[in-house]
């Protein structure tokens, strides 16, 4: 870089640094930068190198300042691990960017006022135009449910799925099994404090009672595969011909332990998981199981965030995704 246009050592290149290189004026760096229509291809294109050239990254704080917008969404999300939470962020971001927005994530350390604020203020310094909390458990929601902000907040709970949508989708699973004839169905829920897993239990039981079919106690894993094998150990074979997982991981664990076992998947028990995981077509057997389209979800929630941030007078965002049945080889008729 020649002389005139070097900086201090270490400090970020400025819009003036862009200016200098580029020569033109700042306001010229500003057009390009905000898409302005009157700047001629050959400026946007000697501007555009010179911010390749020094590296030169916009501070989002500042043009908020100047321009009332970010484009900056902040995302607290939890059990990032989880393959619905994961996968609904990428969804997030998809959308975000689709729009013109960039995300900005916060992880929530703790369920707890302290650590609420400190995931909120970690965003609010970046000046997002609007927060969504993609929320696994209740005491999530309740967390954020009463918080007070200047700008939007959307809280995404029940894998993004308006009321009912998990108990729909796990009454689905129910009915294909006992469609085929099953009639004693057991149920392996996720863990009790997450809403999809009490929902998808709730499902369960309502599907079983509109049938006239007798629910035993569930069992109970934490969405792992080693939860489920755990469970398929223990499991009580002589009392039920089929089982419905409430997500494919710990589906996968389970039908591992009756293959360990000699039981045959689905000759002596049928199996029902849950999301769709991109895996469980190669299950073996491939796993019938409920699709979720969780980027579809983060879409639908990242179009009602943008419907507050441009006010009442927008249109909605339209409905959000069904989940479906996708029947493999791990279902068949009882023997």
């Amino acid at each position: 870089m020649p002389p005139s246009h070097r900086r201090p050592s270490g400090s970020a290149p400025t819009m003036e640094d862009v200016a200098r290189l580029a020569g033109v004026s700042h306001q010229t760096v500003s057009r390009v930068l905000n898409d302005h229509p009157n700047v001629s291809p050959a400026t946007k294109e000697r501007v555009s190198a010179a911010i390749e050239d020094l590296g030169y990254r916009r501070n989002a704080a500042a043009r908020s300042l100047v321009t009332r917008s970010s484009k900056v969404i902040g995302v607290i999300i939890t059990e990032l691990e989880q393959y619905g939470p994961a996968s609904t962020l990428l969804g997030l971001q998809e959308a975000a960017f689709r729009n013109g927005y960039f995300v900005s994530v916060a992880g929530l350390r703790g369920m707890t006022r302290e650590a609420m604020l400190e995931s909120v203020n970690h965003l609010l310094n970046q000046a997002p135009d609007g927060i969504v909390v993609v929320a696994s458990a209740q005491a999530t929601v309740d967390l954020f449910s009463n918080l007070e902000l200047k700008i939007p907040l959307e809280i995404a709970a029940n894998g993004l799925a308006p009321e009912g949508n998990q108990e729909y989708a796990a009454r689905l699973a129910v009915a294909h099994l006992a469609d085929l004839g099953h009639r004693t169905i057991a149920h392996l829920a996720g863990p009790e404090q997450w809403m999809d897993a009490q929902r998808r239990a709730a499902g369960w039981r309502e599907e079983l009672q509109a049938r006239g079919l007798a629910a035993a106690p569930p069992m109970t894993g934490n969405w792992g595969s080693e939860s489920g094998y755990r469970n398929g150990l223990e499991f009580d074979v002589a009392a039920h011909t089929a089982v419905f997982v409430a997500n494919d991981q710990m589906a996968l664990g389970f039908t591992r332990a009756l293959h360990e076992r000699g039981i045959s998947v689905p000759g002596d028990i049928s199996v029902v998981g849950f999301d769709d995981q991109p895996e469980a077509a190669y299950f073996l057997p491939p796993l019938t199981t409920i699709r979720q389209d969780f980027r579809a979800m983060g879409r639908y929630c990242i179009d009602r965030l943008l419907q507050q941030i441009a006010g009442s007078g927008a249109s909605g965002p339209g409905s959000p995704p069904s989940p479906e049945l996708i029947v493999r080889g791990s279902t068949a008729p009882p023997h």
